[in-house]
């Protein structure tokens, strides 16, 4: 077996593999690490073939849609990119290696632990000195209970334990190590564990909603969204718009996608007002030239404007740029802005 864990803040990733026929699979990857995955699978020569996620994810961007390969999940996941769905008590093939599939719901309900040989991935069920929290969506302590004390702490306790997350830099544990220190697991009556879940009062993790939607959906985060629009859109600095506006460009227009507020606080001179929000609604009338030159500015130019921008040139509108940095860096360039 070719194993390798790539940590992630406190994200835990893994590669396995067959080492006699090179099929391998990804559990859990993170977003941000696609290239670096690639790179170690090239390395020990291995074919990804599948993409595993434990669950749900509410607390980072899985990169399960990401690779190109068959998404492996339980049942009960939401998701409707996943191209195998694994029961409790199945297998997954990896060459001559097999994965066991085992439903450990209670952090998420489509919660499962895998495994093979001497260890057991087990997603958010079972951490290092924690368990997962159940007070998200679809968790439940009950069933963690269950998951935990009927499943996963019954099996050989000299399995080595790798979770989906850590974040002191601890790479992994046992189920001995497990049943012996982790404090969660000294309440083992079902009154008291879950009691005790139910009031951990633990802080919501970033993302959380953005996390949930693009993980059960395939959708695209705002990050994703907003990198696309940008490798396809050209910028204009403020000093070039200072001086083509100075020289009477009269084939340039400003256009100002901020809200009205924003844009009667102060705008650039001569600038015409559509919000982002009434571009699609309103770009017939208020701008019926597509050969027109367009620079277009919000707050800080960096999002906003940048796909309005790239909406105009879906449009028709071949040259539409972004202003770079917005009214922001026009402000600081101490250049005149007109009110109301």
């Amino acid at each position: 077996m070719i194993f390798e864990q790539i940590v992630t803040g406190g994200c835990q990733s893994y590669l396995l593999g067959c080492g006699d026929t090179r099929i391998a699979a990804l559990i859990d990857p993170e977003i941000r690490q696609i290239d670096h995955y690639l790179a170690l699978a090239t390395q020990a020569g291995l074919r990804i073939h599948y993409v595993i996620d434990t669950h749900t994810h509410a607390d980072h961007f899985s990169a399960a849609k990401q690779l190109g390969v068959p998404v492996v999940m339980h049942h009960e996941s939401p998701a409707p990119f996943v191209g195998l769905r694994l029961g409790d008590g199945e297998m997954l093939a990896l060459g001559k290696l097999r994965l066991h599939a085992m439903h450990t719901p209670g952090h998420t309900q489509d919660s499962m632990s895998l495994v093979i040989e001497d260890r057991v991935f087990t997603g958010d069920a079972l951490l290092i000195g924690a368990t997962g929290r159940t007070d998200l969506p679809t968790g439940n302590p009950d069933q963690l209970y269950d998951s935990l004390f009927g499943k996963l702490l019954k099996l050989d306790p000299s399995l080595k334990v790798y979770p989906a997350h850590d974040y002191k830099g601890r790479s992994s544990t046992t189920i001995a190590e497990e049943l012996a220190n982790n404090p969660r697991l000294q309440k083992r009556e079902r009154t008291e564990f879950t009691e005790m879940m139910r009031h951990l009062n633990l802080t919501a993790p970033d993302h959380l909603t953005e996390a949930l939607r693009t993980n059960m959906s395939g959708a695209k985060t705002v990050t994703q969204l907003l990198a696309e629009a940008s490798a396809m859109v050209p910028f204009m600095a403020p000093q070039e718009l200072k001086l083509r506006l100075d020289a009477g460009a009269h084939e340039l227009l400003v256009l100002d996608v901020r809200e009205k507020d924003s844009y009667d606080s102060g705008h650039i001179p001569g600038a015409k007002h559509l919000p982002r929000g009434q571009l699609e609604l309103r770009v017939n009338e208020e701008l019926p030239d597509p050969t027109l030159r367009i620079v277009v500015c919000c707050e800080l130019g960096a999002m906003i404007s940048t796909l309005a921008v790239a909406t105009l040139r879906q449009l028709g509108f071949s040259r539409a740029a972004v202003l770079d940095g917005g009214m922001k860096a026009w402000r600081e360039g101490r250049y005149s802005v007109e009110h109301g």
